[in-house]
């Protein structure tokens, strides 16, 4: 059989430990047998990343805007253990937030959905993507111990010379200050990609704040979303039949658990790092999980949800047998193509994508998994495999369908 071509290279990034092991196996069982891969490479493992200053991770995410689509190991972000067991120049950046930067992008996290493995919320039948505005808040914070008594005080200096004060507390003793921001900019490009996103998947988009007790930073996301989505998507989203819901977090958190699933949740940075983690264990795992980046322009960079399974590289090492879950990785490859052959046209590269992501659901259905995958699964006779043989029993399954 003819292999299937690629017009448009794709923009691969290798990663590191026991997720760059798999990363090779798929790519040698279960896409190059079938396809001419058009990628260009970086290596954005550990090493790679410290020899190059890391500007590997820079040329990788500039590619992104050149090409459209990239895909993406799970690398490390180092700490300092790990700057001394590399013998790291430096404690490098997480090249997550480096390419989400670039990009200005809005991280989309789905949950893969097996029959055999049932959500803890018995209710849930379709996938729930978690949007996580990826930009300040807590994550950009500035924070003060208050020693004793005194004034806290939030201080703007305009361009022009113009002071504003307003007081913050008046403290009677020790205590805590924290100061966090937002941008407009950043705010507008996590709306716009929030409601591309949802034509795309042609899903209802949900979007939370506290805008009742935040009343000025919460409700600035709040008139943001709103009037984008008036000015520029409203006829858009009527025109697919899905719809646009705003609410405060506390009532969506009630919706959501009551609902069958099947929308996409935009959050604020805080609310989408918990509510992801919630989502990915209440379907069962985190290695169970897409997540793809998105910029407000239409580029898209998919990655598997978790790390680099450190324990398993460290077996792997010793020369023991693994049975790590590759099927995150494996679906950031699918979907990777899959945008790929969507925006070439390929229906080739397309076809393959689904079919392939639907045999390796199959593959777990008929009773064939790895070890995390067997506590979950309500299928009675388990057939516990290795890291290598998930791969190649899911070829089985891919080559014996029509």
């Amino acid at each position: 059989m003819s292999k299937i071509k690629m017009q448009v290279p794709l923009v691969e990034m290798d990663g590191d430990e026991m997720t760059r092991i798999i990363w090779k196996l798929i790519k040698e069982i279960l896409l190059e047998p079938y396809i001419e891969l058009n990628t260009e490479y970086y290596d954005l493992g550990l090493e790679n990343r410290d020899k190059t200053d890391d500007q590997v991770t820079i040329d990788a995410a500039m590619a992104i805007k050149k090409y459209g689509v990239g895909v993406k190991c799970a690398t490390i972000t180092p700490n300092a253990q790990r700057v001394e067991e590399y013998k790291l120049k430096k404690m490098w950046k997480s090249p997550n937030g480096t390419i989400r930067a670039i990009l200005d992008g809005t991280v989309f996290r789905a949950p893969i959905i097996v029959n055999s493995i049932k959500p803890f919320v018995i209710g849930w039948k379709k996938p729930i993507t978690i949007a996580r505005h990826a930009y300040g808040d807590v994550y950009k914070n500035v924070e003060y111990q208050v020693k004793g008594a005194g004034k806290a005080e939030l201080v703007f200096t305009s361009s022009t010379g113009e002071v504003v004060r307003e007081t913050i507390h008046e403290f009677d003793g020790p205590g805590v200050i924290m100061g966090m921001h937002n941008t407009d900019e950043s705010i507008r490009s996590f709306a716009r990609s929030c409601f591309n996103y949802a034509l795309d998947q042609k899903q209802d988009l949900w979007f939370s704040t506290k805008d009742t007790i935040s009343k000025t930073y919460d409700h600035r996301f709040k008139d943001i979303f709103q009037e984008i989505y008036d000015n520029e998507y409203k006829d858009k989203f009527e025109a697919a039949g899905i719809e646009y819901f705003y609410t405060l977090i506390d009532d969506v958190v009630a919706r959501i658990i009551r609902s069958e699933g099947g929308m996409v949740w935009a959050c604020k940075n805080y609310d989408g790092d918990v509510m992801s983690d919630m989502v990915a264990s209440a379907f069962g795992s985190l290695a169970m999980m897409t997540s793809v980046l998105v910029s407000p322009d239409g580029k898209y960079e998919y990655e598997a949800a978790h790390g680099t399974v450190t324990r398993h590289y460290y077996r792997h090492l010793k020369g023991e047998e693994t049975s790590t879950n590759s099927m995150a990785t494996l679906f950031a490859w699918t979907g990777a193509l899959r945008k790929r052959g969507e925006l070439d046209g390929n229906k080739e590269l397309v076809d393959f994508a689904n079919k392939l992501e639907k045999a390796s659901i199959d593959t777990i259905e008929n009773g064939v998994m790895t070890k995390d995958l067997a506590q979950l699964s309500q299928v009675e006779n388990k057939k516990i495999v290795n890291t290598e043989q998930f791969l190649r029993e899911i070829k089985l399954t891919f080559d014996a369908m029509k």
